[in-house]
């Protein structure tokens, strides 16, 4: 399967935010957001005006790589949100939040999405008593999520024991991490989402596509 890369820190820094792909690293001051606010590139610190299209294509794709998403399956995303019943754009930001990568970060298992996606792909993830590799699999309201117990006691699960929980957990999801069990108790409201992003040009960006 394709993937990017190259340096995280420069996705970053071509949308002009924090996007917080390298989980500490994100808060402390050798972000490179705050070292080096332009854009990457030879021309990074030119202004230019954007046109309609171009703020468009910019917010699908702060969103694509917030999430840790490639075009294609970011594509079929929009379509599956489109073909739902609501608002295509608040559709598309829960079915983003749904997968279960995304939770499991949310949970505080992963320090960013990128190591999260990692502990899902190695088999250290059960959903409703199932391991479950794949990163992209929906979660849905009811599922219980929780480190299989044969993973327990790796160096890293038991260091996040000791730590404790040091993430602010979501209203839509319970996790304990002692035991390091938790499950989805609702759909994400919109309002929880804390990507900066105007999701109605996303949906502007496909439908004149």
């Amino acid at each position: 399967m394709a993937r990017y890369t190259d340096a995280s820190c420069r996705l970053c820094r071509r949308e002009g935010e924090k996007l917080f792909l390298k989980g500490d690293r994100c808060y402390s001051d050798k972000c490179s957001v705050v070292k080096r606010p332009s854009a990457p590139g030879q021309h990074g610190s030119q202004r230019k005006k954007a046109s309609e299209h171009g703020l468009q294509m910019r917010e699908k794709q702060k969103a694509k790589r917030f999430y840790g998403i490639l075009e294609k399956q970011f594509e079929r995303y929009y379509e599956i949100a489109f073909n739902q019943k609501g608002v295509t754009g608040e559709n598309l930001l829960k079915l983003l939040e749904s997968r279960l990568d995304n939770v499991v970060y949310r949970m505080g298992i992963g320090a960013s999405r990128a190591e999260a996606r990692q502990i899902v792909n190695h088999g250290h993830i059960m959903v409703n008593g199932k391991v479950v590799n794949i990163p992209s699999y929906r979660t849905k309201p009811g599922d219980a999520i929780e480190v299989k117990d044969s993973s327990k006691g790796l160096t890293y699960f038991k260091n996040l024991i000791e730590a404790g929980n040091t993430r602010n957990l979501p209203s839509w999801l319970s996790f304990d991490m002692a035991s390091l069990k938790g499950a989805v108790l609702a759909e994400c409201p919109r309002e929880e989402v804390d990507l900066n992003v105007q999701e109605q040009l996303i949906i502007e960006f496909y439908s004149k596509s």
